[in-house]
């Protein structure tokens, strides 16, 4: 029998298939499958148009038979066959496709569509097997035909017996390498699992004879392996099920039956899109972030699914990095694929499916905050610190989507708050949304700072992560409403005690700032006396953008730049220690010097800032009781 060549594009092509093209060697049996399917597509498609045919559904299956003894692995299908002249075509021939021909020929509307259409997926077989075996008998045809090959060194046609329509492609599985383990191909449980993995929504039944452990007739206890023909796949997918049907229990054993999460999701959107790009999505807002998900490890994405075949574990493309956390798939069949279907081409398409999946997701996110405010806490407990990660990165690209999203806890309100809700309540007079930062809400509720806008019944946004004041330096306004840091050195407060004092007072009140000023050096910007503090002797506060919570996260970083916030030393004029620091201007300079530093440390210790001498400090202490 003489053996026909590739041609010689196809011979290259065949080794790249074999060497390179796939990242997981698993896939060939998903390409099988695939092609199965169209095959039996096909007969279907046909007896739309030819009244003398019939297509009942449940006559039409595939199947896969492992034979650890012979090491060979089929996949046999009842479809629709090819004669000689098409297995020279569409094997001889790499990249031709059959599939890619009829489904060019007609235009599906009925929601079905052919899988196979780069004609690459059938060689991919070659990856696990030494050589493979087709033997095929074509509808309408009494003559079947075997094609045989053990590779690019090319093939053989000839004539054999088949009893009924369809295709039976048989590989013989390569031998165990130290680097791969073929054996895994002639395995049950290994088979059932790339099924499930990949074609468990084929829309035909994919049978496979396993071994079962059943009670032996007519005993207790007494059990005995038996051989029977199962079913693997689901076939029918939950995403093209009517959603009428559908319970929420069904939409959390999905979310359970594919290892989205170990929790039970909060929210589930289902969606069907049919229009200039058709696809459905399942997604799901998890209760509980994943133990790496703040992590480099964490990798985002949706499953990618082609007329219900896995095309790829998480495509990152259709997820924005502010949404990362969502659980998922996508089903569509209208995505351009490469050649081996793993990696998507950067199309339009790809991105319009983005764009929707991003507004649908936030819509959710809104109905939540809206109708189910615990549900929307829980959420923003878990993932909140993503939500402002998003309104900074890019700069800023994506604020306008997250500003209604994002929460911060309220002085008054004692609970988280939408910046909605915070403007909504502003008195006329207030000019500015306030915020103050620190490590915990106890620890910002004893803030110096906090007392003159607290004084005038005005509301505080705590920021308690790192991420808090960068977000919102980035945000800069909501609703026309600029953020101030209750530590700004201009609150646009009027904080006026209706205290007047003489130009004598005054001019002495400023020589003692510029002497304390003096003492502290390039430490601080400036000593003041303050109109914030009420009840406290001193605080800090800045001038320029940079806050001194800033300071300190900016400071913790591996690249740390050393960056400083303009401090500015402010002293409560009406607080007893003024007195002293006053009498000991006019009389005792050293004890000047001593109640500086002191004062200084104490407003660092206030912001949880480092004593640069604490020994210093301790001494300074010390001096004071004596």
């Amino acid at each position: 029998m003489e053996k026909k060549l590739f041609q010689a594009e196809s011979k290259r092509l065949l080794e790249m298939m074999i060497n390179s093209i796939y990242s997981q060697k698993e896939i060939f049996l998903r390409e099988l499958i695939s092609n199965s399917s169209d095959a039996i597509d096909k007969i279907y498609y046909r007896a739309l148009t030819d009244d003398s045919l019939s297509f009942d559904k449940d006559s039409y299956y595939i199947k896969v038979t492992p034979n650890k003894e012979n090491r060979t692995l089929t996949v046999s299908d009842t479809g629709i066959g090819m004669t000689e002249d098409e297995l020279e075509a569409n094997l001889g021939i790499i990249a031709k496709s059959g599939s890619l021909a009829f489904k060019t020929e007609n235009e599906l509307k009925d929601g079905h569509d052919i899988i196979g259409q780069f004609g690459v997926g059938f060689y991919s077989a070659f990856m696990v097997a030494d050589e493979v075996t087709v033997i095929s008998k074509s509808l309408g045809s009494d003559e079947a035909y075997k094609w045989h090959s053990t590779g690019a060194d090319g093939y053989t046609i000839e004539p054999t017996e088949k009893e009924t329509v369809g295709t039976e492609i048989t590989l013989k599985i390569k031998e165990n390498t130290e680097e791969e383990q073929y054996d895994e191909y002639l395995e049950e449980y290994g088979l059932k699992s790339i099924i499930k993995k990949y074609s468990d929504f084929i829309r035909y039944p994919i049978k496979m004879d396993v071994i079962e452990s059943k009670l032996k007739e007519g005993t207790e206890n007494e059990y005995e392996e038996v051989e029977e023909e199962q079913i693997i796949n689901s076939m029918v997918p939950i995403w093209r099920k009517n959603k009428g049907e559908l319970t929420d229990e069904d939409y959390e054993n999905f979310y359970s039956e594919k290892h989205y999460g170990y929790d039970k999701p909060l929210a589930h959107i289902h969606t069907s899109v049919d229009g200039a790009i058709r696809y459905n999505a399942i997604l799901y807002i998890p209760e509980k972030t994943p133990f790496d998900y703040y992590s480099k490890e964490y990798e985002k994405g949706l499953e990618l699914y082609s007329n219900g075949v896995l095309i790829m574990n998480k495509c990152a493309d259709l997820l924005p990095d502010h949404f990362s956390f969502v659980k998922g798939m996508v089903d569509s069949p209208d995505l351009s694929l490469n050649i081996s279907r793993e990696i998507l081409q950067h199309d339009r398409q790809l991105k319009r499916i983005a764009n929707n999946i991003n507004k649908k997701i936030k819509s959710e996110l809104q109905n939540l905050l809206k109708n189910d405010r615990d549900k929307y806490v829980t959420f923003y407990e878990s993932f909140g610190r993503q939500l402002k990660y998003g309104m900074y990165s890019d700069f800023g690209m994506n604020k306008e989507t997250l500003q209604d999203l994002v929460m911060f806890y309220s002085s008054k309100e004692k609970k988280l708050v939408t910046l909605d809700e915070y403007v909504a309540r502003m008195p006329e007079d207030q000019k500015y949304i306030y915020y103050a930062s620190g490590e915990s809400n106890e620890r910002i509720e004893k803030l110096p700072q906090t007392e003159l806008v607290a004084d005038k019944g005005y509301e505080i946004l705590y920021f308690t992560e790192d991420i808090d004041e960068f977000a919102i330096k980035m945000l800069m306004n909501y609703k026309e409403k600029e953020f101030k840091s209750v530590s700004s050195s201009d609150l646009g407060i009027d904080a006026s005690d209706n205290e007047e004092k003489s130009e004598t007072e005054e001019k002495a009140d400023k020589d003692l700032f510029t002497e304390m000023k003096n003492i502290l050096a390039d430490k601080v910007k400036d000593v003041r006396a303050s109109k914030r503090l009420r009840s406290h002797p001193v605080c800090f506060s800045t001038d320029g953008e940079v806050t001194i919570e800033m300071e300190k996260i900016l400071n913790s970083m591996p690249d740390n730049q050393n960056i400083q916030a303009e401090k500015v030393l402010e002293i409560n004029t009406h607080h007893e220690v003024f007195q002293s620091l006053k009498d000991s201007f006019e009389k005792d300079k050293e004890k000047l010097s001593l109640y500086t530093n002191l004062l200084y440390n104490q407003a660092l210790l206030i912001e949880g800032l480092p004593i640069k001498d604490p020994v210093e400090f301790t001494n300074d202490i010390c001096k004071v009781m004596v």
